[in-house]
């Protein structure tokens, strides 16, 4: 009698974790922050069982096309200009790849509400994957009720459709505290994108917690919008720069709206950090090069595609997830934009 094929199931229930765990570890996914504790059961379960990854997943039933949709709301423009996107593709890609299925990459713009089920009925994608969901997405709740296969990247309120995200809100919160412990007291915000998106609703609720918890008095007028771009990081710098008293920090929530926004700071003639502060949040490959290099929030954006495309597979393949939602690490990486002469608090 044939013995039954151990799976990765079987790994992660001897290891005591999740099958994303089992496969970030086994497949040694970079920017996941894993304990090498962790890391050891997992590797040791594996060696117990004598388990090993097959190259493609199990055969799906018939009429299945073997590829995800990885949907991005934003215009053509905002996903060249996005470098963030390109690790987080690469990580689905590769995911996806390992168990036989295609990526299909699909800008929707956010008001073309039939968007995806286009993508569902025209191009005929097994499950989608949403990066940056907005509020009150009532397209993509539909479809999720009528059974389509779906994974958000970032979260939807409300919503019991599974996610993988980072904590944003804390990660915010992180980056706020490192200018506020620099003795910066006067520290503006610009977001990643319209308030829209649940994702900057997030990155601004941590801005506003660690701004309370200092003591210090919110001021709407520090606040400004971005829209994925450096332009609009370079504008939103320019009125920032406009009020009295000046700003002595800013975080942004996005490094490459950081771009722009350290533009408009050196035009005017000011010095980073001495002047303002920076701090980015994403940690794109760049960021290190930027002058000054950026402190950032880093985030694990090939691991957010990887546990994407991984999860949404399995999804595809029948099986119920024992965690709907997945939260990864972040932490910030300090660099020159932030760390120069420091004020006394």
């Amino acid at each position: 009698m044939k013995s039954r094929r151990i799976t990765s199931h079987d790994v992660a229930k001897l290891a005591g974790v999740s099958r994303t765990t089992v496969s970030f570890v086994l497949n040694d996914v970079p920017g996941v922050s894993i304990s090498q504790a962790t890391r050891q059961r997992v590797l040791e379960a594996a060696k117990q069982l004598n388990y090993h990854p097959h190259a493609t997943g199990r055969k799906l039933a018939s009429g299945k096309s073997y590829t995800l949709g990885l949907v991005l709301l934003q215009n053509p423009e905002q996903v060249f200009e996005d470098a963030f996107l390109i690790q987080v593709l690469l990580g689905v890609e590769q995911a996806a790849s390992r168990q036989g299925f295609n990526v299909l990459l699909k800008p929707v713009v956010p008001d073309d509400n039939s968007g995806y089920s286009r993508l569902i009925n025209e191009n005929h994608v097994d499950g989608i994957i949403l990066s940056g969901p907005r509020q009150n997405d009532n397209e993509i709740v539909r479809l999720f009720s009528e059974g389509v296969p779906i994974m958000l990247m970032g979260q939807l309120p409300d919503s019991k459709i599974p996610f993988v995200d980072v904590n944003a809100v804390e990660g915010a919160a992180i980056a706020v505290r490192h200018l506020l412990e620099l003795g910066r007291h006067r520290i503006a915000m610009i977001t990643n994108a319209s308030l829209n998106y649940v994702s900057a609703q997030h990155r601004l609720s941590g801005y506003q917690q660690s701004i309370s918890d200092s003591g210090f008095s919110l001021d709407e007028e520090l606040v400004r919008e971005g829209d994925y771009t450096p332009t609009s990081g370079f504008r939103a710098m320019q009125t920032l720069l406009n009020i009295s008293p000046r700003p002595d920090a800013v975080f942004i929530a996005s490094d490459v709206v950081a771009i722009g926004a350290i533009q408009a700071i050196k035009q005017a003639g000011l010095r980073i950090p001495e002047d303002i502060a920076v701090v980015g949040f994403d940690d794109i490959p760049l960021s290190e090069y930027y002058d000054p290099p950026l402190t950032t929030l880093h985030l694990p954006a090939f691991g957010l595609g990887w546990a994407s495309g991984e999860r949404l597979v399995r999804i595809i393949q029948g099986e119920e997830l024992s965690q709907p939602g997945l939260v990864l690490d972040s932490e910030l990486v300090v660099r020159a934009s932030s760390i120069g002469n420091t004020f006394s608090a």
